[in-house]
């Protein structure tokens, strides 16, 4: 069983502040800020203890918590319903279904490296073209075919490239493999933004709102929209294959 004992509670080793628990997420979350680790106290990710006097101390396996809920937002594009609620039946002593990136771990020190090393996976690390093409297997012709067709650009001002342009060219050398090339995935891209302009629809409003809690209010809704529009996606592309089927 996966370990439960990481609770909401630190228990006797509760003696980072805030500031402190800021200073060891940074280095691997370089956007976190204060506001964002209250805003998931406010949505129950994490209970650190108070003193007497209302100060949140944090514990070791706080700080383990909060890494894991911001790893698998950044990195698996989970809505914090989904993490909470996983988070939630640990603390109830089950043993639910990893979420995607595996089990939340024990308590480390928040001076360890961070577990996962691969490169580009600490904080949308800006990549070379030689990069993508190392890391997605993707050959430079087809890496340019993706690029003409739109599906995969250099970041505006910087000629980096992000980490989606790994995913997409990481597809794309899957998909070549059964004769679908780039040209047919086009239909992926026109969808995509009109998805991408239905989220911002969604999420405009809170966008417009002032202070650093709106901003992550609005961060995590446009997560979650996103979430919800992949699940939808995949689920009607099951559905039409099973007509297609029947």
């Amino acid at each position: 069983m996966v370990n439960a004992a990481i609770g909401r509670r630190g228990g006797s080793d509760a003696t980072m502040n805030i500031g402190e628990v800021l200073a060891a997420l940074r280095p691997e979350f370089p956007d976190i800020s204060i506001s964002k680790i209250r805003f998931l106290e406010e949505r129950g990710l994490v209970d650190p203890e108070r003193t007497p006097s209302g100060y949140r101390k944090f514990s070791h396996a706080d700080v383990e918590r909060l890494r894991f809920v911001l790893s698998r937002q950044r990195d698996h594009y989970l809505p914090l319903r989904v993490i909470r609620e996983y988070l939630d039946a640990l603390d109830q002593g089950l043993d639910p279904e990893p979420l995607p990136g595996g089990p939340l771990r024990g308590p480390r020190l928040v001076t360890d490296p961070p577990e996962d090393d691969r490169p580009g996976a600490a904080a949308d690390v800006p990549l070379q073209r030689d990069e993508v093409l190392a890391r997605s297997g993707a050959d430079t012709e087809l890496l340019t075919e993706l690029e003409s067709y739109g599906l995969v650009a250099p970041r505006p001002g910087t000629g980096h490239y992000g980490e989606e342009a790994v995913a997409v060219a990481e597809a794309a050398v899957g998909l070549a493999a059964f004769g679908v090339g780039p040209r047919h995935l086009r239909a992926f891209r026109s969808a995509a933004d009109r998805e991408a302009g239905l989220v911002e629809q969604i999420v405009a409003p809170l966008r417009r709102q002032r202070g650093t809690e709106a901003a992550a209010r609005a961060e995590e809704t446009t997560r979650e929209v996103a979430a919800l529009c992949v699940r939808l996606h995949a689920a009607l592309v099951r559905a039409a294959l099973g007509r297609g089927s029947g």
